[in-house]
């Protein structure tokens, strides 16, 4: 067991919770206690007895506080070696300590404040706390190091139990500290990174480094499919999906936390109350109105069949009427900026359909997919496409309908896998052709989803048309306008066949492919 005796505590900790009873109880147990700055003024007004830190330093805190802790007193004290460094440590004074209780400035919530400057910020850097925790958990052979409140039950119980701490505790403890101190490096250097770049949306390059600690939140059930196992890893201090609040239903699958993601981030593409409805991680309908109750009715219409077991997105409140009609059909998940109390209370009668209330979130600027022995990280596409912008290249000008038709268009079809195709009127989509190997396959596939209502549809596709057979495949359909990005070999080809069918097409001058 190798259980090491607490004489002697050192503690100095930012978040104070619990911290007046654990004193207290080791006070209790003859345990001897140092502390700093506001621990052991919080300390004084409970009554507990200490010593504070430049009575043992002798020398006082210096600098606004930023020197304290910084001293061979303290520092001898954690790291010395009981077996071989006692008479080094009794020449110089030294006593031991036994037990480090040390939490950080918090410097993740005061760099949340974006008018904070970066001379404000670095004063939340904790330098001291730290230092003294690494070196309480390097000598983990004979020091406690506890960084989390929640453990301090587990030091009071083998306190009591035990006389001391036992070494597969204090090695627990000391893999709390480096699990803390990198999270806590990394935040700081992502901090400097971001702030240097001074967004990271105007940044011209990617950061030489990146330091990622994500933190498990849950196991799942299963991955995409039941023999593989699964569990989703959280990174601190960015909100989103994990962020949510989960009124109800079952935990979220690994496929659900893919499909609402491609949810959500489509449904943000828009200001207009806007529902968005994904099945297997694409848009199968969506639709922009002018109360989220006819966007809802409008994206369900769009592909019913496909909406089964899916996931909604809404970028409204959700209201009792859209939850009336969630509740008389099978979905996976439903998520919201908020819930009407009606809408909460019509949805619990579906007791295994998940229902999320996302965050209030900046909108992240990078994204970043893993592959085999590393990672790839690109900038969202989030490159704007206003109505005025789109160079029409044929003879037929698509109408102001058909503009807005098609600005809506292009801001689903990026969301949808390559090779993508969709048709859509005015606001709402009628027919998606979604991860085909040729992009004739993609228009076949969104005619026949669109059916009979393909007449004065417009139709946008994610890349170029290398051939003008897709042009002449749609020629009889009705089909009044494309947006497409343009940059074939045989553009004009393409052209000259939308002229012949009189077909108007605009270029965006950008692909949105998604793999």
């Amino acid at each position: 067991m190798n259980i090491i005796p607490v004489k002697r505590a050192l503690l100095s900790v930012s978040d104070k919770t619990g911290i007046v009873a654990f004193a207290q109880a080791l006070t209790a147990l003859n345990v001897e206690i140092i502390s700093t700055g506001g621990t052991s003024q919080l300390l004084t007004q409970a009554q507990i007895p200490h010593r504070v830190v430049e009575e043992v330093t002798g020398f006082p805190e210096i600098l606004d506080g930023r020197v304290k802790t910084l001293h061979p007193k303290v520092h001898g004290g954690i790291l010395g070696r009981r077996d071989i460094h006692a008479q080094e440590a009794k020449q110089h004074q030294i006593d031991w300590i036994d037990l480090v209780v040390v939490n950080f400035y918090p410097f993740a919530e005061a760099v949340k404040d974006a008018d904070l400057s970066w001379e404000e910020a670095v004063e939340y850097i904790d330098i001291g706390g730290p230092t003294m925790v690494r070196a309480a958990a390097k000598n983990f052979a004979w020091v406690g190091a506890v960084v989390d409140p929640e453990d301090y039950t587990t030091v009071l119980a083998e306190l009591h139990t035990q006389g001391g701490l036992t070494k597969e505790t204090r090695i627990a403890f000391a893999q709390k500290v480096f699990t803390l101190t990198a999270r806590y490096d990394a935040m700081v250097q992502q901090y400097f990174t971001e702030k240097r770049a001074g967004a990271a949306a105007n940044s011209a390059n990617c950061p030489a480094s990146l330091q990622l600690q994500l933190i498990k939140k849950s196991d799942l059930r299963y991955g995409e499919n039941p023999h593989q196992k699964a569990a989703v890893y959280q990174l601190p201090q960015v909100s989103g999906i994990l962020s949510a609040i989960q009124h109800q239903g079952k935990l979220l699958s690994y496929n659900n936390l893919l499909d609402a993601e491609a949810a959500w981030a489509c449904v943000r593409e828009f200001e207009a109350p806007t529902c968005v409805i994904v099945k297997h991680a694409n848009p199968c309908g969506v639709a922009s109105a002018a109360s989220i109750d006819q966007a809802y009715a409008a994206a369900y219409a769009a592909d019913a069949l496909s909406a089964f077991g899916g996931i909604i997105a809404l970028n409204r409140p959700c209201t009792k009427a859209i939850a009336e009609a969630v509740a008389n059909i099978f979905m996976e998940v439903i998520l919201a900026p908020a819930y009407d109390a009606d809408a909460l209370a019509v949805l619990a009668t579906k007791p295994n359909l998940r229902v999320l209330e996302m965050p209030d979130e900046q909108f992240e600027t990078w994204e970043m997919r893993f592959i085999t022995g590393g990672l790839l990280l690109q900038e969202k596409d989030i490159a704007p496409l206003t109505i005025q912008s789109l160079p029409s290249v044929t003879k037929i000008q698509p109408s102001d309908e058909d503009k807005i038709a098609m600005q809506f268009a292009w801001r689903v079809v990026k969301h949808i896998k390559s090779n993508a195709i969709l048709l859509a009127k005015q606001t709402a989509t009628l027919g998606v052709g979604a991860g085909q190997v040729s992009r004739v396959d993609a228009v076949d596939m969104a005619v026949r989803k669109a059916g009979e209502n393909i007449q004065g549809a417009i139709l946008a596709s994610d890349a170029f048309f290398p051939f003008r057979d897709s042009i002449d495949r749609i020629a009889e359909l009705g089909i009044r306008a494309i947006i497409q990005p343009g940059g074939s070999v045989r553009d004009e080809e393409v052209i000259a066949a939308c002229n012949e069918h009189g077909i108007a097409m605009v270029f965006t001058g950008k692909r949105c492919f998604k793999h």
